[in-house]
């Protein structure tokens, strides 16, 4: 009769097992964390380039024996120049040979080429200008006569940021004191002033 009651219990045993077993889950239906979504960085603005944002830069060039020194800056100041603005670049140079022999250096032609450009965007380049010398052999820049003129960028894209302008200068240096023969030689410059935005 003992049986039967032994039987019972190891039944209910099982069966508790069994409940017991069903109340956790496997090792492989484990909740895992969801992963901590990484904060997306912002980009930060590229500083628009600006050689006159003190109001004015000095440039050292060299051209075969001459040395170039040239001051340029602007009659308008930085937050006046916008895209639709007139936008006047002023110049200033002298020159100094080596050796001096007492020859002389004249500057035949000078041209600025205005090119607005973005981060990411370059615009078609302005209308060249150029002032070329309207006596012969050209303008005497050779220390301590100078040479002064003022350009003006015209209006630009309203996406332009910044422009950059381009000069080229042409010179004649004298082969002796007394000679009628020159020989010419060419300097480039750039420089870049940023466009305001409204």
């Amino acid at each position: 009769m003992r049986f039967p009651r032994r039987t019972t219990a190891l039944a209910a045993a099982a069966a508790l097992a069994v409940a017991l077993a069903g109340c956790s889950s496997p090792p492989w239906e484990t909740p895992t964390a969801s992963p901590t979504p990484t904060p997306t960085s912002t980009e930060v603005p590229q500083p628009v380039p600006n050689d006159l944002s003190s109001g004015s830069t000095e440039r050292g060039l060299t051209a075969g024996p001459l040395t170039i020194t040239i001051d340029y800056w602007s009659t308008l100041t930085m937050d006046k120049w916008t895209a639709d603005a007139l936008k006047p670049v002023s110049l200033s140079m002298i020159t100094q040979i080596t050796p001096n022999d007492g020859q002389k250096v004249y500057l035949q032609r000078a041209t600025m080429i205005a090119t607005p450009m973005a981060a990411t965007e370059t615009f078609d380049p302005l209308s060249a200008q150029v002032d070329s010398a309207t006596t012969n052999p050209g303008y005497l820049v050779l220390d301590p006569y100078s040479y002064s003129q003022t350009f003006t960028v015209g209006p630009t894209p309203a996406d332009a940021t910044y422009v950059s302008l381009e000069f080229t200068y042409e010179y004649l240096v004298q082969s002796t004191p007394t000679s009628s023969d020159y020989a010419k030689q060419t300097a480039t410059d750039t420089i870049t002033v940023a466009i305001a935005q409204k």
